[in-house]
């Protein structure tokens, strides 16, 4: 196994929370999914993740770089090669090309029209292109922020509830771009949900976080079929409340 990130003795305190992550290893050329309730962790561990925030304890390491708190600025190449998708995407107040594009200009890659084309068609995106952002559905909007994320091929994408209130057809669009990218480019791929059928739907490992803790990490089948702790069980049984 490749790992690209591993996370040691990582914590983060708020007022009334605290998250702490013993350990936790990410790896290339899979979907990580992180299952639990409403304020138990789920996206503080994300940021951690994004370099968003700074633990109050802790290391993380990412390929060959060592974080921890007091020193938890990556450099720019490093911010680079990972991205979120957030429940509610930020678009540029421009055209469907123009947002898909930014990536590329602000790295300065190049622009290969065909790729792009290609992403495009693939999300459905393609006859909305020259539409500008203010326009889009949620769903439009959703897709185009996915696309945005994909086009410089990231080493890690972190997706924050990216269907969250979306409809069955932007769902599967959304799963299955998700799924070809991981097996065509091997990211590390974290996917925060709420619902448990899409993380059976599309995860490798499965993750329960709750009270900011790690509750189980399990491939998925033992996670679904064979869950080791009670709150996993509560929790797919709906026993557990959010």
């Amino acid at each position: 196994m490749d790992q690209i990130f591993q996370v040691n003795k990582l914590q983060k305190k708020y007022a009334g929370f605290e998250l702490n992550i013993e350990k936790l290893s990410l790896i290339k050329g899979e979907i990580f999914c992180i299952l639990g309730p409403s304020g138990a962790g789920k996206t503080t561990l994300l940021r951690l993740l994004n370099f968003i925030e700074k633990p109050d304890e802790g290391e993380v390491s990412f390929q060959s770089h060592q974080f921890n708190a007091q020193n938890y600025n990556p450099p720019l190449e490093v911010m680079r090669e990972i991205t979120t998708v957030f429940q509610r995407p930020a678009l540029l107040k421009d055209n469907v090309w123009n947002n898909i594009i930014y990536p590329l200009k602000i790295r300065k890659q190049k622009i290969n029209k065909e790729e792009i084309l290609k992403i495009a068609e693939e999300l459905g995106l393609t006859s909305l292109l020259k539409q500008n952002s203010n326009t889009l559905s949620g769903g439009e909007a959703q897709r185009v922020a996915l696309a945005r994320a994909l086009v410089f091929k990231p080493k890690v994408l972190l997706l924050d509830e990216p269907t969250a209130n979306l409809d069955p057809g932007n769902i599967k669009i959304i799963e299955h771009m998700v799924t070809k990218y991981t097996r065509d480019e091997n990211p590390a791929v974290v996917w925060i949900t709420h619902n448990h059928f899409q993380a059976k739907r599309v995860g490798h490992r499965i993750c329960l976080i709750d009270g900011g803790l790690i509750v189980e990490v399990s491939d998925n089948n033992s996670f679904f079929n064979n869950p080791k702790q009670q709150k996993t069980k509560d929790f797919l049984s709906g026993e557990m409340h959010f």
